[in-house]
């Protein structure tokens, strides 16, 4: 198998909040309706969203084909109440980077508004019990990229241990606030014991601890899922070998 192909970087979607609100100017809210014939259309083509922990393991034993992870920034209360639902109708998982410092609090980072609930813990542990992965988004929405070393602790391994007390199980992936990281934000983040996290376009900072993602947003038809699947190989660069998903699941599966 060539290297551009076994190390392509697995395709997973970026979502945030799920809901009717039509006030939306940073673009992160997809309807419930919307949502669903996005789900439809994966299923339609023998596509199956899974947590992206779940396509990471899938990857390290040959057994991804048909899979896509769905990831959720930010754990806004309408995952578990608008997205959940909908998951399981299609047989889905997710995984969703949640704010064990914000919880039961709401988006105050987004300056615009409007203001919308983040999940509270007792949410994330029913999220967590509906079947899906619960992963790390720092503690407060805190941009890392040039952090210094108290905070970028604070939020990569302390928000680690916070979300194993709240929900057993410390998380195996952390997805960077904004979406912006840099060397030393990375570098941190693998210290903390994450075995995975997910960026937006890390450039030639990719790798299994900078996964690239698609953004997905209320304006996703299906002629647009199709050309986000068809560019994402082309857009993004190929995960560096040492640290493709695969070898990283092996290691994961090892601790475990």
């Amino acid at each position: 198998m060539p290297a551009d192909t076994r190390n392509r970087a697995p395709w997973l979607l970026m979502y945030h909040s799920v809901s009717d609100c039509p006030d939306d100017p940073y673009g992160i809210t997809v309807s419930p309706s919307r949502l669903e014939r996005q789900l439809r259309w994966l299923r339609d083509r023998g596509l199956t969203g899974v947590s992206a922990g779940r396509l990471l393991r899938a990857r390290a034993a040959g057994r991804d084909a048909g899979l896509v992870g769905l990831t959720f920034d930010d754990g806004y209360a309408d995952f578990l109440t608008a997205a959940v639902p909908l998951l399981h109708r299609y047989g889905c998982t997710a995984t969703a980077f949640v704010l064990p410092g914000r919880l039961g609090g709401d988006n105050a980072w987004d300056e615009l508004g409007p203001r919308k609930a983040l999940l509270d813990a007792d949410g994330i542990r029913k999220a967590a019990a509906a079947g899906m992965e619960i992963g790390s988004h720092g503690l407060a929405h805190t941009d890392l990229a040039g952090a210094d070393d108290t905070t970028l602790v604070r939020e990569t391994a302390h928000s680690r241990t916070l979300l194993g007390e709240l929900t057993g199980s410390a998380p195996a992936g952390f997805c960077y606030p904004y979406g912006t990281l840099d060397h030393r934000a990375v570098a941190a983040v693998r210290a903390a014991g994450y075995s995975y996290a997910c960026g937006i376009d890390p450039g030639p900072l990719t790798g299994v601890h900078a996964l690239p993602r698609a953004h997905v947003g209320a304006r996703d038809t299906s002629v647009r899922m199709y050309l986000k699947k068809v560019l994402h190989p082309l857009r993004r660069r190929p995960l560096p070998a040492a640290s493709a998903p695969a070898e990283a699941a092996r290691r994961e599966a090892v601790r475990r």
